[in-house]
């Protein structure tokens, strides 16, 4: 799953990791939910003429891809997250996992371990070990209403979980390497099935998952307390849950 993610590095790491121009300025942002505006980056046009090497861009969307094919959009649950095993073949992300894949600048994002009663337990701040930017998997969208407004939109990808992660939660979101940027995002020359191999898992040690408190689940919490370890809960029986 992916349903709450952290912003924290500045603008000018964010260009320079997803090798932009320019990006607007923005503040840091400790607790990313759906339904809020996200940062987004995606092909433009090539950077000159006969050039294969299309022009990035980055552009501010709404977390939760509404389907171009929707008539009403109040009608149609949003989609935060799409599975990357069966994304080529859902009716929603056919369209924008052929045209419109891009990538969601993150410095990591949040999970829960499952309790027995099906309420979300024990959270967890999940970072890469190395720290840095770190680029979420993405689908793009823009929906078109009978009116001429647009509404740009987006949804994250997951994959299976593995490593220490997996002890806490069975998905997680699909992590592009820098150096697979242009595949991914280079949709005239690539096919679905030509970067089904980048929505793998990342290797087993590249996160480390740090226990936080309950505040993550308060979309209001926006401050860097947010992601301040605390002792991990003890299950019902047997030791202490602690990933590190």
């Amino acid at each position: 799953m992916a349903g709450r993610f952290a912003l924290t590095a500045t603008p000018a790491e964010v260009a320079e990791h997803f090798g932009l121009d320019d990006v607007e300025d923005f503040p840091p942002r400790y607790n990313i939910a759906p339904t809020q505006p996200i940062l987004l980056v995606t092909a433009g046009f090539p950077r000159s003429p006969g050039s294969n090497l299309p022009e990035r861009r980055s552009l501010l969307v709404r977390w939760g891809l509404i389907p171009g094919w929707a008539r009403d959009p109040r009608k149609v649950s949003a989609l935060f997250n799409a599975r990357a095993e069966t994304v080529a073949e859902r009716r929603a992300f056919m369209a924008p996992m052929r045209h419109r894949r891009s990538l969601v600048p993150a410095s990591g994002f949040y999970e829960w371990r499952q309790s027995g009663d099906g309420r979300p337990g024990q959270a967890y701040w999940v970072r890469p070990r190395r720290g840095g930017v770190i680029a979420f998997a993405a689908l793009f969208e823009t929906w078109l209403e009978s009116g001429g407004s647009e509404i740009d939109t987006a949804a994250l990808l997951t994959t299976e979980a593995n490593g220490a992660l997996s002890d806490i939660r069975d998905r997680m979101p699909v992590v592009i390497d820098p150096r697979d940027f242009p595949r991914w995002l280079d949709c005239l020359h690539n096919e679905p099935r030509d970067v089904m191999d980048l929505t793998r898992a990342p290797d087993p040690d590249f996160f480390e998952a740090i226990p936080v408190s309950d505040r993550i689940n308060k979309v209001a919490n926006v401050g860097p307390d947010v992601q301040e370890r605390v002792d991990a809960e003890k299950p019902g029986k047997g030791g202490q849950l602690s990933l590190l």
